[in-house]
């Protein structure tokens, strides 16, 4: 019998090369050894969004970007957090086992509310145990993290030890499925890979979008003329060939340190090796209609509410609320 994976992704919109390299190819990969379900937490977005007006067309996106990365909704069920309200209820339930001194030591929390204490909200506070919610609800034993991430999920292990052992065994406790998420940096070559700053290449940007966007690309610091040697190990766009021209990357570093390419040259290069490699997602993602989108996101609420409706009603039994 296969296990179960739960994970779930903020709706930000557009994917970029940074999400499909750290996690979307990851999840296609487990379909083929787990029952997978994947979610598009919109309720999580909300405790940092103020602005929702986007919300639903940054789900639209994301969708459209899972289903051409090939994440299959024969094989996984795929939905929207809220499509499923029975999470909300869960979230609750947990909420009275959950010591709070438990949340408030969180470094997310902490970090969130330095980020904007404007808005310091229950929501930060309670993002652990709606994310328990979210994964136990399922009754899924697996959860696919990097190293850094293992202190969240332990934080969900600690809230169904305590559920289980004050009402009796209900939640499998997760297990880490660690993954080798590589770090890729942006195009400033400083920090991660990301929307909010501007740094990223979207898969689903065109070929000319792509070249425009990895010439902006910061390069090797140390080189300031075409005629100097450079330096392939310090250099943003090298990394980047790694994924995108594993068979030229020798080739590339080789010229590189030769002078015999410049940074432009170089860069041509990998926007080449994106292109090339992005042309399949690319082609596929023009083929869905919204329609069929909308299909695989009710179809997949309405197979995880299945499992959500039989978990609530035994978490109720167990909490004597029947």
């Amino acid at each position: 019998m296969k296990g179960r994976v739960f994970s779930g992704a903020r709706p930000t919109g557009r994917q970029h090369i940074g999400n499909y390299l750290g996690a979307i190819q990851n999840y296609v990969k487990l379909q083929e050894e787990y029952e997978c379900i994947y979610c598009i937490v919109d309720i999580h977005a909300l405790t940092t969004l103020e602005d929702v007006s986007e919300i639903q067309s940054n789900i639209r996106e994301m969708i459209l970007d899972w289903l051409a990365a090939e994440l299959d909704p024969r094989r996984s069920i795929l939905f929207v957090q809220s499509h499923v309200p029975q999470v909300m209820e869960l979230h609750t339930l947990l909420s009275m086992v959950t010591p709070l001194g438990w949340l408030l030591r969180v470094p997310t929390f902490k970090e969130k509310a330095r980020m904007q204490p404007h808005n310091v909200n229950y929501g930060l506070v309670g993002y652990p145990v709606l994310q328990t919610a979210d994964i136990v609800l399922y009754k899924a034993d697996t959860v696919p993290v990097g190293e850094d991430q293992l202190s969240h999920l332990e934080l969900a292990r600690e809230i169904v030890r305590r559920f289980n052992n004050l009402f009796g065994p209900v939640f499998p406790e997760p297990q880490a499925r660690l993954t080798t998420y590589p770090l890729v940096l942006g195009l400033d070559g400083v920090a991660k890979m990301s929307k909010s700053l501007g740094n990223h290449i979207e898969l689903a940007a065109t070929p000319q979008e792509t070249d425009a966007q990895v010439m902006s690309a910061f390069t090797d610091p140390a080189r300031r003329y075409r005629s100097d040697p450079g330096h392939p190990d310090v250099c943003n766009v090298y990394t980047l060939h790694n994924f995108y021209n594993p068979d030229q990357r020798d080739l590339i570093a080789e010229q590189c340190r030769a002078a015999a390419i410049g940074c432009v040259d170089c860069k041509k290069l990998l926007s080449q090796g994106i292109n090339r490699a992005l042309e399949p997602f690319r082609e596929r993602r023009a083929a869905i209609t919204d329609s069929y989108a909308g299909e695989v996101l009710a179809d997949g609420a309405a197979r995880a509410s299945v499992i959500a409706k039989e978990t609530i009603q035994e978490v109720k039994e167990k909490m004597g609320l029947l």
